[in-house]
């Protein structure tokens, strides 16, 4: 059998050493502080689930579908992205620029000839130019391994507009101010380390001739001559010569006006700086919770609801809801209290609260009845129950 000596060279297409679909921050964000209140907050936004369900006839939650929505949102967003990964590239993006775009990559028909499509995949997008039905969009293209823009109608597109974007992104919030205050901070920092030494040298005769200002000058060459060219930096000068030394400290107020701005910026947005270094207790958390995160998941779900839900869906009782965890924040020493009110008051099942700390489900059948267990059962209870027979040999 022949074979070709050559080994087969396939094109992966586009290569890059960084990731390319990764959300990059702007205007200066990844270089200073908000970078880290910025990916809290949508780590915590990230971490509440999105789920496509079904409501009743009162709107309340009947079941979850197993529909592709669901599991673009759960799952799978793209071919990149896990459903988590997805939601929290969303956030993180909408913080930062301030509106985005979630657009529908694949859809089993076309949005411009109906409604009633299914999404497969989506991805997000900024948005670098407005229309009047229409915005164009730079989205990364998964084929090409590159970013495009392309245009696309908003009557199909989820815009997403920040819930803080008058304290987060406008020109002259308080978060831009703080940015520009700690840009100010650094040049003066970068300024005052970068090896300069800051001296004058008082010469002994006045200058005010061109010849003098000439012979100054020549005097200057030379003692940066010197200077550089020694091993440990010792230059001389003349007797009669003086040195003046100006690296002294100067005193400005830029860093009270940094700490003043970023407490202002704490409290417009409902943050401490106990939630970013996690020792927060659980009534601040809750505020935080419901001030901060809530406002960004709410925006989120009801413009994907305006968009990715047909008028006919939105008829026939289907809609996302958000699920958030309320037994994250609560001490181990305060669970066997919560479960004996949760169960004695028929608001969940043994079962239910066994999987909320982790626990195998039981098989016992009373582990799922929801009824008081402190109470006896009635006669009437017991003879409605499956009585069980055991077959005698």
């Amino acid at each position: 059998m022949n074979r070709d000596p050559t080994p087969r060279r396939y094109d992966y297409g586009a290569g890059s050493y960084y990731r390319p679909d990764r959300p990059r921050f702007s205007r200066g964000n990844e270089r200073t502080i908000v970078t880290a209140v910025i990916n809290r907050i949508a780590m915590d936004a990230a971490a509440i689930e999105i789920k496509h369900c079904q409501l009743d006839e009162d709107d309340r939650f009947e079941k979850e579908l197993n529909t592709n929505l669901n599991q673009c949102l759960n799952v799978s967003a793209n071919l990149d992205q896990t459903g988590r990964a997805f939601r929290q590239d969303v956030y993180m993006s909408l913080l930062d620029e301030g509106c985005i775009a979630v657009v529908p990559v694949e859809t089993t028909i076309s949005p411009l000839e109906s409604e009633g499509y299914d999404i497969y995949s989506m991805r997000v997008g900024k948005i670098t130019q407005w229309y009047p039905q229409h915005v164009k969009v730079s989205l990364y293209n998964e084929t090409t391994g590159r970013r495009e823009e392309l245009i696309v109608p908003k009557v199909s597109t989820a815009i997403i507009e920040n819930p803080f974007f008058a304290v987060m992104n406008e020109p002259n919030s308080t978060l831009q101010r703080l940015i520009r205050k700690l840009n100010l901070l650094d040049a003066v920092d970068e300024q005052a380390n970068s090896g300069k030494l800051d001296l004058i040298i008082q010469l002994p005769y006045t200058i005010k001739s061109p010849a003098r200002m000439a012979q100054a000058n020549e005097r200057h060459q030379e003692i940066e001559k010197q200077l550089s060219g020694s091993k440990y930096g010792i230059a001389y000068i003349d007797g009669t010569e003086k040195v003046i030394q100006l690296n002294r400290a100067v005193d400005n107020n830029l860093l009270s006006q940094i700490e003043s701005l970023t407490s202002m910026l704490y409290s417009q947005l409902g943050m401490t700086q106990g939630i970013l270094d996690g020792t927060a207790d659980e009534q601040t958390m809750l505020n935080y919770q419901n001030r901060v995160v809530e406002p960004l998941v709410s925006a989120n779900v009801d413009e994907m609801i305006r968009k990715f839900l047909s008028k006919t869906a939105r008829s026939q009782k289907k809609s996302l809801l958000y699920f958030t965890d309320p037994f994250k924040l609560v001490p181990v020493n305060s669970i066997a209290e919560i479960a004996d009110k949760f169960t004695r008051n028929e608001i969940m099942t043994s079962n239910e609260f066994r999987q909320v700390i982790g626990m195998k489900p039981s098989e016992d059948p009373a582990a799922d009845e929801l009824r008081n267990k402190n109470l006896s059962q009635s006669k009437v209870d017991i003879k409605s129950q499956p009585q069980i027979q055991n077959d005698e040999s």
